[in-house]
């Protein structure tokens, strides 16, 4: 609901350059430590933010000798994250730069031959994404396209002469137009309103000539996620009515042959999950895609694999009885199995799925982290790993073990200590079986009762994981444990991780079960004698924010509310934001059932309930949970003389991106606890 080469000399100079100031960092280290023995950590603060380095998107080469990745950072001088493309050999001795960090650059992606490196990226003195072009003999990128839109998802054609790539277009004058909307959905966070002719096309770009062509361009549709066929004949992708599903959910995978003129004819059309991916196998006989449940399951879908046969016939649901998430996911060279990763109960692992019989098979014993991102070329799989005391880095898969290729957040993490992270299991009053995460202060004593945060994680459909990293944000958890307080994560029903029956069982029944299951936790905290119940504060963002409004609402304990993102009179998100396919089947119009609108409401239609003084925040251009949701429970419990206080970031979408207003969001919320619950001495 709511959240791989031989390198040129020129290239060989900068690996040197850069393999020097890599290994000096650790002797640097030693030497500031001194003789005496190691620094003594410290403890996580908000300007910690300005030394995370986020990595996303590995991509093996097409000969497994490199890993090819995207490095962001944030930059404190002109308050923007930064991005860069990265490679790593395969055994890890060599890290290289491929580009300086600039705003926007990302998707790379290796030509089939592993002569060339794209990736995305703005052109000096542009405002518009091209593609740009590393030639793996040496000197500078070049530039691909020059379109006058955005350009998204592109795929290599086999031969590596080609590309197919998705253009934007956009309104160039510089007098603003109306926006005409005839969609049913017409917003979408961070892409704004969904207007007429703002949809995707294909189009297909000779990389000798650079001369592109449109391949598709109806205006009734809009087309995303191009692949390319294995013998470059053809080329599938989704196509929608508008830049979202269409109004029964579903979206359509097409496949058109790769010349201009040809037309595309559809081979499937799935519910749209979360994030959709479509891959062919390496035979090309069939295509892969994520589906996920019913439309009236909307928010609690789990992403599924399918296979359907390119030449025709009905599609298969692969591995029909592993009853959990899968988030990525490559074919085998051989086209008789996937690699996927699968989300399970606060972590995320490896499987083999035989596309035979369907069989999983773990390719990784379960452990307390995160995989995602799986990349596969040449025999060799790379994927990303995080867990409870490391931000993601990519990591080798073979032989069933993980071996790490980068460390770009070692140094820094080596000078903090983190509070230790602890699996907890409880009853809720209807007896089911609650799991969740506790973190405990760097400093925890045995024995003592400490001030508590219960922090709840968003979707509904998603999950507290073994990750450091929360929601793109500055691992608040650690934050607040930085500050001597225990921090529960509670895994609510209607969350991930734990299968489908569990994730729907709140449906069309908001703010119910899942405070029941919060509350338990924090009970269970409380007999334990780790939970101060004297100093509790509660807080969360998206789904989150909308469960602290439902949770303030049904229970007094709380000292003190954070509630980020958040909604509490439902009635007003319908028309206002994003979600209206899940609305209209889930709940059904207010009209039809105005008195389950209204039980679903009950933060804002009761607010006199609430007593908890409360921080409101939200992004100014938020379309996921727009802000209204926070200023109205800001003007009911002001008018009930319920302390409280809004804060409005301008121009934040959901997700912020403006490195000084995530910083001000860690040390505002911790403010605002210390305003009600002073820290201890």
């Amino acid at each position: 609901m709511r959240l791989r080469i031989n390198i040129s000399s020129a290239f060989m100079l900068s690996t040197v350059v850069l393999l020097c100031a890599l290994q000096a960092a650790p002797t640097a280290t030693r030497a500031a430590a001194g003789e005496g023995g190691p620094k003594a950590r410290r403890t996580l603060t908000p300007d910690d933010l300005y030394r995370v380095q986020d990595i996303s998107d590995p991509q093996v080469s097409p000969d497994g000798a490199w890993v090819a990745y995207v490095l962001t950072s944030s930059d404190r001088e002109s308050d923007e994250a930064r991005s860069a493309i990265w490679m790593v050999s395969w055994d890890g001795t060599q890290r290289v730069a491929l580009t300086s960090p600039a705003e926007g650059t990302g998707k790379p992606k290796w030509s089939p031959d592993g002569r060339y490196l794209a990736f995305a990226a703005m052109p000096a003195g542009s405002d518009k994404t091209q593609l740009m072009l590393f030639d793996r003999r040496g000197g500078n990128a070049s530039q691909l396209t020059s379109a006058v839109g955005d350009v998204g998802e592109y795929s290599w054609s086999p031969d590596g002469k080609r590309v197919v790539f998705v253009l934007e277009k956009s309104d160039s004058s510089p007098t603003p137009k109306p926006i005409v909307i005839d969609a049913l959905q017409f917003k979408q966070d961070a892409d704004g309103y969904i207007s007429q002719g703002s949809g995707r096309h294909l189009y297909l770009i000779d990389v000798a000539g650079k001369h592109a062509e449109a391949l598709t361009g109806d205006p009734r549709y809009s087309d995303d996620l191009p692949a390319f066929s294995p013998d470059g004949r053809r080329i599938a992708f989704i196509r929608t009515s508008g830049r979202v599903p269409d109004p029964d959910g579903r979206e359509d995978i097409d496949v058109i042959d790769a010349a201009v003129g040809a037309t595309a004819h559809t081979i499937a059309r799935p519910f749209a999950p979360n994030a959709q991916k479509i891959a062919w196998s390496p035979n090309g006989a069939l295509l892969a895609y994520l589906q996920g449940d019913e439309l009236k399951y909307y928010s609690y879908m789990q992403d599924h694999l399918v296979l359907v046969p390119v030449s025709g016939g009905q599609p298969r649901l692969l591995a029909e009885k592993l009853d959990r998430q899968i988030t990525s996911y490559a074919f085998a060279a051989d086209s008789g199995s996937i690699t996927a990763s699968v989300e399970d109960d606060a972590t995320a692992y490896p499987v083999r799925i035989d596309l035979a019989k369907g069989d999983v098979t773990r390719e990784l014993a379960a452990g307390p982290f995160v995989i995602s991102e799986l990349s596969r070329s040449a025999g060799h799989t790379a994927a990303l790993q995080t867990n409870d005391g490391a931000l993601a880095e990519v990591y080798a898969l073979e032989g069933g073990r993980l071996r790490k290729l980068t460390a770009h957040n070692e140094s820094f993490l080596s000078e903090l200590q983190l509070g230790t992270v602890e699996e907890t299991r409880f009853k809720n009053k209807d007896g089911d079986e609650i799991h969740g995460l506790i973190v405990k202060p760097p400093n925890y004593v045995p024995g003592r009762k400490y001030p508590t945060v219960l922090w709840i994680h968003g979707g509904p459909n998603g999950a507290d994981q073994h990750s450091l990293s929360l929601d793109g944000y500055l691992f608040e958890p650690q934050m607040f444990a930085a500050k001597g307080f225990v921090v529960l994560r509670v895994n609510y029903r209607g969350g991930g991780g734990r299968g489908l029956a569990f994730a729907k069982t709140i449906f069309a029944d908001w703010g119910h079960k899942e405070v029941v299951d919060l509350l338990a936790g924090v009970d269970h905290l409380v007999a334990d004698g780790l939970a101060d119940p004297e100093r509790l504060a509660i807080g969360g963002w998206s789904y989150g924010g909308i469960l602290t409004d439902y949770t303030i609402a049904s229970d007094t304990r709380f000292k003190v509310a954070i509630s980020g993102a958040g909604s509490a009179n439902q009635t007003a998100t319908y028309g206002s934001d994003q979600y209206v396919l899940q609305y209209n089947n889930e709940l059904g119009p207010p009209w039809k059932d105005t008195p389950l609108w209204l039980k679903v409401s009950y933060p804002f239609f009761h607010a006199d309930r609430i007593h908890t003084p409360t921080l409101f925040l939200g992004g100014e251009k938020d379309f996921n949970v727009p802000v209204v949701g926070g200023e109205q429970m800001y003007q009911a419990l002001r008018t009930l003389n319920v302390p409280a206080q809004l804060v409005v970031y301008p121009g934040q979408h959901h997700v912020f991106t403006r490195p000084s207003f995530v910083k001000d969001l860690a040390e505002r919320t911790s403010a605002w606890l210390d305003r009600y619950i002073p820290p201890a001495p």
